[in-house]
């Protein structure tokens, strides 16, 4: 299966590269992981800041998208959004054993065997496999922070991939 990955959407139009990419790539599962309509009291609202188009989007795709709570998640997007928002989610990802959360309590995870983990939260990207574990965060789509790109990842049989919002690649790690 193919996987398109995002995190920390804030509300942000810019996320709506989401429809542009599901047109061209033929992704089976949208993964968010967290901080979907609202941006948050330490962040600057996006310039295209627009959760009701956002809602309107993401809930036309609902039957593709796995999604995790973030921190800037609230009782009330889970009202609007047609899809369950789990505080984690352990699945399996091709051939890989994987824990999804947001990421604002990924040091409280205790690894059960996983050998995938992924997150957002700090809107800075990751990948790198240490002692046999994947980490990856695709950072944000929407408010990259330390001077990154705004940047969102896929997943395929073979390799995980983040890309820049121009569709160029920044990081790949091939995990068979």
């Amino acid at each position: 299966m193919k996987y398109l990955v995002i995190s920390d959407l804030h509300g942000s139009k810019s996320a709506l590269k989401i429809n542009q990419l599901l047109k061209k790539g033929n992704f089976d599962k949208v993964i968010l992981l967290g901080d979907i309509l609202y941006h948050g009291p330490r962040n600057d609202v996006p310039k295209d800041y627009d959760p009701k188009l956002l809602i309107k989007n993401l809930n036309a795709i609902k039957d593709k998208i796995i999604a995790v709570k973030g921190n800037c998640d609230a009782y009330v997007d889970e009202m609007v959004l047609e899809f369950k928002l789990e505080d984690y989610i352990d699945m399996k990802i091709n051939s890989l054993n994987a824990h999804l959360e947001h990421g604002h309590f990924i040091n409280d995870y205790k690894n059960d065997g996983k050998n995938l983990i992924m997150y957002g939260h700090t809107h800075i990207t990751r990948l790198d496999k240490i002692d046999g574990i994947i980490y990856f965060n695709p950072g944000s789509i929407s408010i990259p922070k330390e001077h990154e790109e705004k940047c969102y990842g896929v997943i395929d049989e073979e390799k995980i991939t983040i890309y820049n919002i121009e569709d160029k690649i920044i990081k790949e790690l091939k995990y068979r």
